[in-house]
């Protein structure tokens, strides 16, 4: 993947995220946190919402498969 594609997976993201209304009372999240995670040999990226009207948390997962997955493991080692 290019840079370019890159920035489109993520923006699409974002786009998920602003689009998916709180389920509580219908606001929209924002994301507080960002980070990615390997699940089951699969990289993922990992946002934790916030719904600014009422408080409700949610958790999005993305598959991101422009993440080297050997680097990943490796860097997780390296920082353990």
């Amino acid at each position: 993947m290019t840079l370019r594609d890159v920035m489109k997976y993520m923006e699409s993201e974002y786009n998920i995220i602003n689009n998916t209304p709180c389920e509580v009372c219908g606001d929209t999240y924002v994301t507080e946190n960002f980070d990615i995670a390997l699940i089951e040999d699969m990289t993922y990226d990992i946002c934790e919402c916030v719904c600014p009207n009422c408080g409700h948390e949610k958790i999005f997962e993305f598959h991101a498969p422009f993440i080297d997955e050997d680097d990943l493991k490796n860097l997780k080692k390296k920082l353990n």
